[in-house]
Parts: structure tokens; C-alpha cells; sequence
């Protein structure tokens, strides 16, 4: 069985509160919870994990680089600003997906960059939860 990591940067915490016209109601349990078992139904095991913190992010990604089949990440705010996030993808053998549940094109100009794009796989944007269920496809039998 794949086993697919999901990291949650910064403020995903707040998700089912904060900012719900863009992000929507769901709460970040909730969606886990259906990443879950979407996961198992498509033969994957899926292990949710969320930090605010930047180098609590590198940390995880660093300590999975050997066991993990794939990462689907959202570095929320850090996906326009951190070279070391960056620098610690690139540093894995691990295929990752980035995702973000709002469109960051129809956002402000600076949501625009990611400095995480060129060291990913993909990018899913704009699907709301929906985007990492669609990574999720990406890394079963049905997808890559």
C-alpha cells in the first residue's frame, strides 16, 4: 500500500473559520477525515500532519523522505516566500504535489509566485478540499 503524506502549512489550522467565502466551512479535521478514507478506499494510506511553523514543515518532510510514496502539500503562505521549503523538497526523492484550495490566480498579484511550483510534480489550485482529493487521484492506480 502507497503511503501519501499531506502537509498543511501556516493558518490551515483555522480552515472552517478563517476567511470561509474563500476557503469554505469545512474544518481541517473534516477534511482530513475525508482524505482518509477517500485514501483507503483508493488503496492508499494517507497521514495528515499540519504546522505553522517553517522548519516544523522541513522537519517533516525531511524525516518521511525514505518512507513516504508521495506528498501532497499546501505551504500556504510560504509557498510565495520560503527558499529553505523549497530547498528541503528538492533535497527528497519523494514525488510532490502542491495544491491550494483557493484559485491563487484570481487572488492578489503575490499569491501569483510559488517558489514551490518548479520543485513539484504538479499543481492542483481552485477546488477548495476538493484539491487534495484530486492529488490524491493523481498518486493512486487511477492516476500516476
Amino acid at each position: 500500500m502507497k503511503t501519501i503524506y499531506i502537509i498543511h502549512g501556516p493558518n490551515l489550522n483555522l480552515l472552517g473559520e478563517r476567511e470561509p467565502d474563500t476557503y469554505g466551512s469545512m474544518t481541517l479535521a473534516e477534511i482530513n477525515k475525508k482524505l482518509v478514507s477517500v485514501g483507503q478506499s483508493l488503496g492508499l494510506d494517507v497521514v495528515p500532519f499540519q504546522s505553522n511553523h517553517e522548519g516544523e514543515l522541513i522537519e517533516a518532510l525531511q524525516s518521511i523522505r525514505r518512507i513516504a510514496s508521495g506528498i501532497i502539500i499546501n505551504p500556504g503562505g510560504f509557498t510565495h516566500t520560503s527558499v529553505a521549503l523549497r530547498d528541503a523538497i528538492s533535497a527528497i526523492p519523494v514525488p510532490v504535489i502542491e495544491v491550494h484550495m483557493s484559485n491563487v490566480y484570481k487572488r492578489e498579484e503575490f499569491r501569483h509566485t510559488s517558489l514551490i511550483s518548479p520543485v513539484c510534480i504538479g499543481k492542483i489550485v481552485g477546488f477548495g478540499w476538493r484539491s487534495y482529493l484530486l492529488a490524491l487521484y493523481a498518486f493512486s492506480d487511477k492516476g500516476i
